[in-house]
């Protein structure tokens, strides 16, 4: 693999024999890390791919991507060498998003189609919020992070490390929040859309309207809870999952 690669992509629990790939996408502020459950959830049939975006963890240094569409380039180029068998997309939040766009590419620029993509807690492509939080002061961009409850309890009290952090969760916001998907064919992967009743930043009919963005089919789940709802129900989502990957033909 390419070094190019290695900064990208982080394998907790390597399947080398596996029969297809889950790439996983964080939300903002999120690293690779937040899917070390979903690595060694999964069936051995899965080999886990978890992103790292720059800006954090082993990559605080890095400056973080400005916009979606230039960490879906990014991440899109990190993923060629891993296509040599099927490849399954899962992001959560803003993940789904570059998740999304990066299946995109993969028809486009490759001829190929996504085994599946799963987008948790995001709303479909075609709707259309205004959101400004990352234009507050750090302190009302941090009752944002607190209140959605994404961010460990720890990092939000120490303020150095917090110092640290800040930049990346700011500049995710604001790609995010200014992200407006070019129009293109629909996939023709099969959706699957998973997102809590009380989410303040993705409806149900919101994710609903993910059907719009495929022409495979479509599977929509509601949880009890709110954004990061998958904290109170990560074996149902990871069953979910993996039941939607091995009913894959091989």
């Amino acid at each position: 693999m390419t070094d190019d690669t290695a900064q990208w992509i982080r394998r907790y629990d390597p399947r080398d024999a596996a029969a297809l790939r889950l790439v996983c996408l964080p939300h903002a502020g999120g690293s690779a890390s937040y899917f070390l459950p979903v690595a060694r959830g999964m069936p051995a049939a899965v080999d886990v791919l978890a992103v790292q975006y720059p800006g954090r963890q082993d990559r605080l240094r890095e400056p973080a991507a400005g916009t979606i569409p230039e960490l879906a380039d990014a991440v899109f180029g990190a993923l060629l060498p891993w296509a040599d068998r099927p490849l399954a997309f899962f992001g959560h939040s803003m993940g789904a998003a570059v998740a999304f766009e990066v299946a995109r590419r993969f028809e486009r620029e490759k001829g190929l189609v996504a085994a599946a993509l799963f987008v948790s807690g995001r709303r479909a492509p075609s709707t259309r919020r205004v959101e400004a939080v990352h234009l507050r002061d750090d302190d009302g961009l941090l009752a944002d992070v607190t209140a959605l409850s994404g961010t460990d309890a720890a990092v939000l009290a120490d303020e150095e490390i917090l110092r640290m952090v800040l930049p990346a969760i700011r500049a995710d916001y604001r790609a995010i929040e200014t992200y407006v998907p070019e129009p293109g064919p629909p996939l023709r992967c099969a959706v699957h859309a998973l997102v809590g009743d009380a989410d303040p930043k993705a409806t149900v009919e919101e994710v609903r309207a993910w059907r719009e963005a495929t022409e495979g089919s479509f599977a929509l789940k509601v949880y009890p809870g709110g954004h990061f709802y998958l904290t109170g129900h990560q074996a149902d989502v990871l069953g979910v999952i993996a039941g939607a990957l091995l009913a894959q033909p091989t």
